[in-house]
């Protein structure tokens, strides 16, 4: 059953990216991905045994990595392409985040045993994720050096966070 679990999480989790992104760039429906995300994260919610952990781990990663992107587009470092913004983000970027934390409520517990391992790979793929954003046309990289670096450290900081901190209040 947890394979199973982790299939569907991961599997839900890639349907909002692409849901979001796409819904942007290629269907120019930018509230497909809100609203994807949102079945995702009700579904998730109503199957989920640990309500409480999960709003706590949502919170704790979605914040910093949605204030993240607010400051790193408020100062031009790059910029989402869309039409509906909240604040200076795009909509669907708020359940995005929250999706994205699912994985740190099911999946990746497993860097919990492998705390260099998973830091690296946080800092590597990351900011390529980020990165690939570019030539699918959803983001506009104006800084590319300051970008790089700045998603290095902040992904890899937010993976040590995660398996330090937030991990051991459970």
């Amino acid at each position: 059953m947890q394979k199973l679990k982790v299939f569907l999480v991961l599997t839900g989790y890639q349907i909002t990216w692409l849901s979001c992104v796409f819904g942007e760039v290629n269907f120019s429906y930018p509230m497909l991905g809100f609203w994807v995300g949102i079945i995702f994260l009700l579904i998730y919610f109503y199957f989920n045994h640990n309500k409480q952990r999960f709003i706590k781990i949502s919170f704790l990663i979605s914040v910093p990595g949605y204030i993240f992107d607010t400051l790193l587009v408020y100062f031009q470092i790059y910029d989402f392409e869309t039409i509906a913004k909240f604040g200076t983000l795009p909509l669907w970027m708020i359940v995005l985040w929250l999706s994205f934390s699912t994985l740190f409520d099911e999946i990746l517990i497993f860097f919990k045993s492998y705390k260099i391992l998973g830091i690296i790979l946080s800092g590597v793929l990351g900011p390529l994720t980020y990165y690939l954003g570019e030539p699918i046309g959803v983001i506009k990289i104006y800084n590319f050096h300051f970008f790089i670096i700045s998603m290095i450290l902040f992904w890899m900081i937010l993976m040590f966070y995660y398996l330090n901190y937030v991990v051991k209040t459970d």
